[in-house]
């Protein structure tokens, strides 16, 4: 057996769908950058088939995966140590196996789109009033981290306000314990502008309308999409036809990647820099 073969260690991203996945170039250039040896693929799960497919992924020798929709919430059931990120937002995108047969999870969604909003794009989320689009799994996944941030207020619009109504609750002793005052509301029932406005719905992904009045931004508001590339797109023009600063969400893309590399491989890869780099490449 090669030395090769002893070292790279192998990993992947599970979802349905996942061929458009940028998660496998972003951690083979953190492993090239840190001198780490591993694989990562994509793996294609069937809808009904996710406990199946991490199952099999262990038995080829698999050390860990990243989650992506729609399995975000089926994941921690199979978990044997939930991170409190997980508790609270009932949904995780990583995934660690131990020697042992244990199996770890965490949600590094949130983190990747603080460290991208306040690092990456300079915009201080201290103080701030946020509106949150949506009440999914990508909503629940940012929203502890966003209330950890320091951030005033945090609105949660979404179409079918019961679900924006959990969420509330499920985050209100966080919300108190930071004082940050948390809403739930109708899209139609917004009032007034924000600081931050983030679109966790996928609308942009349908090619839908935006799901809320232009009254939300105001010129210089961040715009921020959580989808990356043409799906954001519609999110973005939207943004921009009204004065915000607009963003895709491929910065939280590379940051919640390296939260997962760190938890992996307890070796912190320099994000921004791979950032950069995805951001002058030719899709």
């Amino acid at each position: 057996m090669n030395s090769s073969t002893l070292t790279s260690d192998l990993y992947c991203v599970m979802g349905n769908p996942v061929a458009h996945s940028r998660s496998p170039a972003i951690h083979a250039r953190f492993a090239e950058l840190t001198g780490q040896h591993l694989r990562y693929e994509r793996r294609l799960i069937a809808l009904d088939g996710f406990a199946q497919g991490v199952r099999d992924f262990i038995a080829e020798g698999g050390r860990g995966c990243n989650i992506t929709v729609p399995f975000k919430f089926e994941a921690p059931a199979l978990a044997s140590v939930c991170s409190e990120r997980v508790r609270l937002a009932g949904a995780a995108n990583v995934l660690s196996f131990a020697a042992d047969g244990s199996i770890q999870a965490d949600n590094t969604d949130g983190l990747g789109l603080v460290a991208d909003i306040t690092r990456n794009a300079g915009v201080p989320l201290q103080g701030a009033r946020v509106l949150l689009v949506g009440a999914g799994g990508a909503a629940a996944g940012v929203l502890g981290p966003l209330l950890q941030a320091g951030v005033r207020h945090i609105t949660i619009a979404n179409r079918t306000v019961a679900k924006a109504e959990a969420l509330v609750a499920s985050h209100s002793a966080l919300a108190a314990l930071q004082k940050a005052e948390l809403l739930a509301l109708a899209p139609q029932a917004l009032e007034g502008d924000f600081d931050v406005i983030i679109n966790a719905t996928a609308s942009s992904l349908a090619g839908d309308a935006v799901p809320v009045p232009a009254s939300v931004l105001r010129p210089g508001s961040l715009a921020y999409d959580m989808m990356y590339g043409p799906a954001a797109q519609g999110f973005l023009d939207w943004a921009q036809a009204h004065g915000a600063v607009a963003r895709d969400g491929l910065g939280m893309l590379v940051e919640q990647a390296a939260e997962a590399f760190a938890i992996w491989r307890g070796v912190r890869p320099p994000s921004a820099q791979v950032l950069e780099e995805l951001r002058r490449a030719p899709h």
